[in-house]
């Protein structure tokens, strides 16, 4: 079979589109533990947990464009606090679903939302 993508990539990965791939990465970094270095000439691959999410400036072809990403991680509660500190705003507090995951939802300064979850069961 032929090779049709990066070994251990997932057929779907989210890109986001920004100004400041730097300050977005460390961001990424402070707020969800990932890993991954800023690249000048390729577009910037950050992981969080078991994903992939790639940061470009858009090479002055595409234009800025914020994501809505639901991000599982091992304590909600304590990654929407490191992500108001980080800067983000608050849209939801963390509160329990009905269906199992306790969430939370903030925005970063580049206008990206992210909710921020925790499965505990339904």
């Amino acid at each position: 079979m032929t090779q049709y993508k990066p070994a251990g990539w997932p057929s779907v990965i989210p890109r986001i589109v920004t100004r400041d791939r730097t300050g977005l990465a460390g961001f990424l970094r402070d707020v969800f533990d990932a890993t991954g270095e800023v690249r000048s000439d390729a577009p910037t691959e950050m992981r969080i947990g078991d994903s992939i999410i790639l940061i470009s400036d858009g090479g002055g072809v595409r234009e800025a464009m914020p994501a809505f990403l639901y991000v599982y991680v091992p304590d909600a509660d304590g990654t929407y606090r490191r992500a108001i500190a980080a800067g983000a705003a608050s849209i939801e507090a963390p509160a329990d679903t009905p269906y199992g995951d306790r969430r939370a939802t903030i925005r970063d300064a580049w206008a990206n939302v992210w909710q921020i979850a925790t499965f505990r069961g339904s």
